[in-house]
């Protein structure tokens, strides 16, 4: 299967206006003999509508499906679309940029935390997630407080998203027929991309992803290398 044209398209749901990619691909003969098996026409081919993190609508179709036809698969899934859409949207209030003060909300897996800055010279410093709190203690605190704030919390969120990400590529890999071999990962801080895979088959998971519902975590992994599988 290859990439011959692309070209877009727009729908209205509700007041909103949403913009859609449509790639039509050539297939092979023995995969239009397969289509026509299966469904006794060659018209009835599927077109494939996916909705990415970056919030790009995406509809694949074949070479030969018509403009109208590929409007009203889109149409059908008008709902699903902006649902997925509005999810993905919501998720920016992960990465908002924070003072790292006490009162704050702070996003994992999907819930709100409230931050809690406690000073202790006692003890080491370190963050907790307790009782509906991201507790941060530190032991020594100064001018640069907030800074030492966000450092740990960063290293916090870096160890939960290694110990996250590994748990969820385990489950979700093998669900995946186009993956032969669960991909190893490497974490980063993306600004456009929430996960994106390189040329040599490892995925790229945003740093910020594990602030987001596992539904997503597990959406961005299967989706991220698929079109490097395929």
């Amino acid at each position: 299967m290859r990439l011959t044209s692309q070209e877009s398209g727009l729908f209205t749901y509700g007041d909103e206006i949403i913009h859609y990619q449509v790639i039509r691909k050539q297939t092979n003969i023995a995969s239009d003999q397969s289509a026509i098996k299966k469904d006794n026409s060659v018209k009835a081919r599927k077109v494939t509508i996916k909705v990415h993190p970056d919030q790009r609508v995406v509809a694949t179709a074949p070479i030969d499906a018509t403009s109208d036809a590929i409007q009203k698969a889109v149409l059908k899934r008008a709902k699903w679309i902006w649902k997925h859409l509005s999810d993905f949207n919501s998720q920016h209030d992960y990465v908002l940029p924070r003072k790292y003060i006490s009162g704050e909300t702070q996003f994992y897996l999907g819930r709100r935390y409230v931050l809690k800055v406690l000073c202790n010279h006692n003890e080491k410093s370190s963050v907790k997630l307790l009782r509906g709190q991201l507790t941060v203690n530190l032991h020594h605190s100064g001018a640069s407080k907030s800074q030492k704030v966000k450092t740990l919390i960063d290293k916090w969120y870096l160890s939960k998203a290694k110990n996250i990400y590994n748990e969820r590529l385990n489950i979700v890999a093998p669900k995946a027929t186009w993956v032969k071999n669960i991909p190893s990962f490497r974490i980063m801080v993306m600004k456009k991309q929430w996960g994106s895979c390189s040329k040599k088959g490892t995925l790229i998971l945003n740093a910020h992803l594990v602030k987001a519902p596992k539904e997503c975590v597990d959406y961005v992994i299967l989706h991220a290398g698929q079109d490097h599988y395929k």
